[in-house]
């Protein structure tokens, strides 16, 4: 059923039965006086819920859903017998959907009655906390991306995860960019580029932080044959609201996958973005065409830090085979160019679209891809020049302690973002029939979604989320989420079996992959390592046969 129709079909429906009872009324039986009356009140309810900005769907479907509401008031009942658990993650549970909304709208974001957790159930996981709780003077919590470069950046320590325009409709990004902004935390473009809704509306204005992200269709800085444009990539890397520039190797939900938006769809605005024709089919190759090697990448790395002029670089990439990562860090090693920033995609990552068999059962998934990262970068003596970033369903502070106790320096969400723009779960991003203006291009869907609003919601799920991540950190003892370890992390393996996180992860010491892998010092390497390592290369992403 297409929007238009099924946007005023309640209306329509309103209108006509107040004039058909009116007529009615006046002409036959004045006992029918009521319809009129109720068919009158439902016409006004109707242009009331049109008119109002705080709720999209009501914008969107005015009268039918208020249906939604009155069943999500009685979902506890409906729920208990026939429907879905709090708990039941698909993909993410009603339980985390509701913190974000309530967190983005300062509702109550209390729980009462105790956790609804299985906490006897394999794989539960929790942090120690201290009999001494540590007062944390502030929830901004800042790491230094690039120290060493001529513009370093503060970042937040949870920002938002790469959504291109195309894939969001105009009003999303012009509301996270206004969220990130009032919130001072940055927003990643995906591989999209910077469009104009990325940018404030008026030039005296400041907008939100960006992280340009280059893709390999090199979109806003590609030449006319669709490869790497030093002369346009410059033109946009300099601009000052551009703080950071990440190459995208792979994403997470659908890692080796390139993709193709049909000519129908590339109107002029994804045009003017991405630096391509209007109307002609826009190919996203599966791989880059300015490297073919680990060294090359790193190459290319520090080619784009300079034609920058000394901003954060690095790059964003799902763990596939472990010798392709392996070859990316002898590289480091072998060239003396180390990015500034590695992103880690976890398997769960989100997306617009992607094969069924690929967002199940492709990419490793964010706990064990964050873990290699990390070590390897420890094991190499390079883990204190390279901050990591993470992202995979993290819309909790507690998602974001487990990350960052990890290994992590600083968490991305994508989906989490979304919610607090109002996003449903409807899992119809891929239709361009999003209900919520959100993930779409439809004009009229996107009405519904009122930028002022929705940039203030995004503001306060972001303070909010780390308000209680605050709060976690402080009952640990802690001051600071770079203090989190593994150690403070507890997690069930059986019924009746818990150990310390620090003890089931397989871990290096610093610099032990510089040493001999027999050497009485050190531990013995993990599998992954002692198999995989040695036949990493520098100058391949094929390992030595």
């Amino acid at each position: 059923m297409h929007l238009v129709p099924l946007r005023y079909a309640a209306m329509i429906a309103a209108v006509a039965t107040f004039i058909s009872s009116l007529t009615v009324t006046l002409v036959v039986d004045s006992g029918w006086w009521w319809l009129a009356l109720l068919s009158g009140a439902l016409t006004v309810r109707g242009i009331m819920d049109m008119r109002q900005k705080n709720h999209a769907l009501l914008r969107n479907y005015p009268l039918l859903a208020h249906f939604r509401y009155l069943l999500e008031s009685v979902r506890p009942e409906i729920r208990q017998y026939f429907l879905e658990e709090d708990a039941a993650a698909t993909p993410f549970s009603r339980n985390q959907r509701s913190l974000v909304y309530q967190r983005a709208k300062q509702d109550i974001d209390k729980r009462p009655f105790g956790t609804q957790l299985d906490v006897y159930q394999s794989d539960y996981e929790w942090i120690n906390h201290s009999i001494k709780p540590a007062k944390v003077g502030s929830h901004d919590f800042r790491i230094t991306i690039g120290a060493d470069r001529a513009h370093p950046y503060s970042a937040s320590v949870f920002n938002i995860s790469a959504m291109s325009f195309g894939s969001l409709s105009a009003n999303a990004i012009r509301a996270l960019n206004r969220g990130a902004q009032m919130g001072r935390f940055m927003h990643d473009t995906g591989e999209g580029s910077i469009s104009r809704y990325h940018r404030p509306e008026h030039p005296d204005e400041p907008g939100g932080d960006l992280v340009w992200e280059i893709g390999s269709g090199y979109f806003g800085c590609r030449d006319e044959h669709g490869g790497f444009s030093p002369e346009r990539f410059a033109a946009n890397a300099r601009q000052a609201q551009v703080k950071m520039i990440e190459i995208k190797l792979s994403q997470g939900a659908k890692p080796g996958h390139g993709g193709m938006l049909p000519g129908a769809k590339v109107s002029a605005e994804i045009a003017e973005a991405r630096g391509i024709p209007e109307g002609i089919d826009c190919i996203s190759p599966s791989s880059h065409s300015a490297f073919d090697t680990p060294v090359g990448l790193l190459q290319f790395v520090e080619q784009l830090r300079t034609l920058s002029g000394g901003k954060p670089t690095g790059f964003k990439l799902a763990i596939g085979h472990p010798w392709e990562f392996f070859g990316i860090v002898k590289a480091m090693m072998a060239t003396g160019i180390t990015p500034d920033f590695i992103v880690i995609d976890g398997g769960e990552g989100g997306t617009g679209a992607a094969p069924l068999e690929f967002t199940d059962h492709v990419g490793v998934p964010l706990q064990e891809a964050l873990l290699l990262v990390h070590n390897t970068l420890v094991g190499a003596g390079l883990r204190n020049r390279v901050k990591l970033g993470a992202s995979g369903k993290i819309v909790t502070a507690f998602d974001l302690v487990r990350t960052l106790a990890l290994g992590a320096d600083w968490c991305n969400s994508a989906r989490g973002f979304m919610f607090a723009l109002g996003c449903i779960q409807s899992q119809s991003c891929h239709t361009d029939r999003c209900p919520t203006g959100i993930a779409t291009q439809d004009p009229l869907r996107q009405r519904a979604l009122v930028v002022p609003d929705k940039a203030q919601r995004v503001a306060n799920f972001h303070q909010n989320t780390l308000k209680a991540l605050a709060e976690l950190i402080a009952a640990a003892g802690l001051t600071h989420p770079s203090e989190l370890r593994p150690h403070h992390l507890v997690r069930r393996v059986s019924t009746n079996q818990v150990k310390l996180v620090s003890s089931l992860l397989p871990y290096l010491e610093p610099g032990q992959l510089l040493t001999e892998a027999d050497a009485s010092s050190v531990r013995p390497l993990p599998e992954v390592f002692a198999r995989y390592w040695p036949v990493a290369q520098a100058d391949s992403f094929n390992p030595i046969h």
